[in-house]
């Protein structure tokens, strides 16, 4: 098995860097990876993002958000987080445990003095608490296995981060399920350094004490960077790759109350429906036709700027109904 460890905290990086290893290097070698990731929320390939994510404490934080190509649910990573990544080959028909990759995990701890258990479906808790969840993506006879782990983490943060403000949504998204969360050190007999973390970690994946390190050549280098820009670091990955869903927000403003309800699908407003005890001098169905179409990404209230808004709805602002609609 070779070891990569990626030396960036940039998530978009991180990401492009896993697909990398598992579509271009060699698929004679099984590989195991380690990395972090500063400030941010990693969706699960099938979710609707915009049900997952608390956008006003993603503002406020400068908090990233990107998806994985994985199932399962929403994480928050921060420096105290460390993520791992197996990838290796599928052998026959038969179905990888995902013990076998988390065993590792749950030694390491034991080593330092920490007593963790593999429980449920894709977790690793202590005393019933959750410090690492777990997930997979499997394509053309190769396996992804990777988690997130919480050593350090600032619990505050990760409930900000995926606390959903309050909205009405209808879609066949996964949703993620919130768990009761721990951190490492807090059940740790000593403070346990995330250098110290990484090479129990990595004593417990390479048994027999080799490490073959794998470093990544200038044209690998290349290849990631195009991936990242072309597919991580875009909204339409990361926002507009969710499918059709229906969303109702609504919000008490000075002027009077406003409700919208939105069909979005792939990041795009198919069908608009506003409404509420507000004034306008303008027909509000006109305002809601040239909504139609209109991305729900960070240009969005530029475009609405454009319309003139408290023409149609007294008292808000085009930053206002932006803020409500996403």
């Amino acid at each position: 098995m070779i070891f990569i460890e990626s030396k960036s905290r940039n998530p978009y990086y991180n990401l492009a860097l896993e697909e990398f290893v598992f579509s271009m290097l060699d698929r004679n070698e099984s590989y195991f990876m380690l990395w972090q990731n500063s400030n941010t929320i990693v969706v699960g390939k099938f979710q609707n993002t915009i049900e997952e994510i608390n956008p006003e404490a993603v503002d406020a934080n400068d908090i990233k958000v990107v998806r994985r190509l994985s199932g399962g649910g929403a994480v928050y990573h921060d420096d105290g987080n460390l993520n791992f990544t197996f990838i290796v080959t599928k052998e026959g028909n038969k179905e990888f445990d995902f013990c076998v990759f988390v065993e590792p995990i749950v030694k390491a701890l034991s080593d330092l003095g920490v007593y963790a258990e593999f429980t449920g479906r894709n977790d690793i808790t202590i005393d019933g608490l959750k410090i690492s969840g777990n997930s997979q993506y499997i394509k053309n006879g190769r396996v992804l296995h990777h988690g997130c782990i919480m050593l350090d983490s600032n619990l505050d943060k990760v409930k900000d981060a995926l606390a959903v403000r309050e909205a009405k949504f209808e879609s066949r998204s996964v949703k993620s399920v919130r768990s009761r969360v721990t951190t490492i050190n807090a059940n740790a007999p000593r403070k346990i350094s995330m250098e110290e973390f990484k090479e129990a970690i990595k004593r417990n994946v390479f048994l027999n004490g080799e490490v073959r390190e794998y470093q990544l050549t200038e044209d690998d280098e290349r290849e990631i960077e195009r991936l990242m820009h072309e597919k991580y670091e875009t909204w339409e990955w990361n926002y507009g790759f969710s499918k059709k869903y229906k969303v109702r927000h609504e919000k008490k403003f000075d002027s009077g109350l406003v409700s919208v309800d939105l069909d979005v699908e792939h990041g795009k407003v198919s069908d608009i429906k506003i409404s509420g005890d507000f004034f306008g001098s303008e027909e509000i169905l006109e305002l809601e036709e040239k909504i139609k179409g209109l991305q729900l990404d960070d240009e969005l209230e530029g475009h609405l700027v454009k319309l003139d808004i408290g023409k149609y709805i007294h008292g808000v602002s085009a930053g206002d109904l932006a803020r409500l609609m996403k």
